[in-house]
This record gives C-alpha cells, structure tokens and sequence, in this order.
C-alpha cells in the first residue's frame, strides 16, 4: 500500500516538475517575444517614416534546458526555478545587429527609455573591450509577461552590435569552440588584431555616413542599403485626405 501510495506522489511530483519548468521555459519565450515586438516596431517606424533604420537585423535565442542545467552547475546554483531565475541572467537573450557604432547606443536609449522596460544591468563591452577584443553593448532588461495568472517580470539579455563586431564575434566564436576553449596564442593575437581592424572599419564607415548625411543636409533622409520607401496609400484615400485638408483651410 505504501509503495502504490509513493509511486502515485512520484507520479504527481514529476507532472508538477513538468508543469512548472513548461512554465518557466514559456515566460522567458514571451519576454523574448515581447521585446522583439518593441524592436519591430521601432524598425518599423524608422524605415517608414524617417526612411532609415539603425536597426539591420534582430535574432533571438532561448537556452536549453541543458545548457541552463549546466550553467546553474558551473556557477554553483541551487537547481529549483527560483534560484535559477536569480542567478542566471541570460536564459533569453535578443542580438540587435545596427550599421553604426553611434546606433547602438540609439538603440539601446530608445528601449530604455520605454517605461514597462527596467534596465538590470549594462555592460558597455565597446567602450571598454574584453582583452581578446570582443565588442558589443549588453543590458539585462527586465519585462513584463502578462499571462493568465498574473504578471510576471522576465530577464532578457540584449546584446546591441555592429555588423562588424557581430561578424568578428561569429568567427571568434566558432573558433573558441573548434579549439575546446584553447585557442593557440598566435591565432589568439591575430583575432585581437581582427578586432582592431573590425574597430577601424567601424569608425570609417561612420565617417563617410556622416559626411553623406551633412551632404544630403537631412539625417533621417540618409542614403542606406535596402531602406523601404515610405507605405504607398491609395490614390482614393490622398483623394479625401487632401479634399478634407482643403475644406479644413477654406470651409467656405
């Protein structure tokens, strides 16, 4: 009777587990949703109305269970839900990739200055490099998760970078894993060379951006790759919109 009755807590134990850490998983999904929602909408708004957008592109990633097993391991967490979500800060994370150094902190003002958004943290890995050269700016934010229950507040880390640091890192990583986190000394020198290069190419290419926007003498008007044109309305609407606009002046 005692090993039904134990079998059947097990039982209820495990679908709680199951039930709990579904839950958990979700809520850190729809923070990631959330805020590439607030992104979209400020890529949006830039390409259609000031036709250009700092923003080139938005990717997300959700660690898995796994990784966030072992990440709670290696800094000595305890594995229930509620010490994993204090401790660890990057189970969601959002990459904003822009043109221009001087768009990542656009980026990064526009998103902080949004009042359901709390910024945790900051780490401003472009003014001050890690040693082998990584740039990139990071902030744990933390936003609001409304779900059936209630609200409930989920971390995110954002990463905000240039193409360049977005492509240095790429490599730098795909590197660091080839060599099992070893990487030989010289390869080591020359991807903080890298880096430097990336940085120069970075400050280059702003300059001449700079100096096209005074040319044009309109920085929402400056030239860029792939920018949309403001949305086409139908001739029908301009029609009544103009129409209106002109009684509105004249209603005689």
């Amino acid at each position: 009777m005692n090993e039904v009755m134990k079998n059947g807590e097990t039982a209820v134990d495990l679908g709680r587990l199951r039930h709990d850490f579904t839950r958990f998983m979700m809520s850190y999904k729809f923070g990631i949703d959330e805020l590439i929602t607030k992104i979209n909408i400020l890529k949006q708004e830039f390409t259609h109305i000031h036709r250009y957008s700092p923003i080139e592109h938005v990717s997300s990633r959700l660690k898995t269970p796994e990784s966030i097993i072992d990440k709670a391991q290696r800094k000595k967490c305890a594995l229930n839900l509620d010490a994993i979500r204090e401790n660890i800060l990057d189970v969601a994370g959002v990459r904003i990739t822009c043109s221009f150094i001087s768009d990542t902190y656009r980026i990064a003002d526009m998103l902080s200055s949004q009042t359901d958004i709390r910024v945790v943290e900051i780490k401003d890995y472009i003014a001050n490099p890690k040693p082998n050269g990584y740039k990139s700016l990071h902030l744990i934010v933390e936003i609001p998760v409304f779900m059936s229950d209630g609200v409930q507040p989920v971390l995110v880390e954002l990463q905000i970078r240039t193409i360049a640091m977005d492509f240095w890192a790429s490599l730098e990583h795909k590197i660091f894993y080839k060599y099992r986190k070893q990487i030989p000394p010289t390869l080591l020198a020359e991807l903080t060379e890298a880096a430097e290069s990336a940085n120069k190419l970075d400050e280059k290419m702003e300059r001449l951006h700079d100096e096209v926007t005074e040319l044009n003498g309109d920085a929402e008007n400056s030239i860029t790759l792939g920018s949309m044109p403001p949305l086409a309305l139908p001739p029908e609407l301009l029609h009544m919109l103009l129409t209106a606009q002109a009684d509105a002046i004249d209603p005689d």
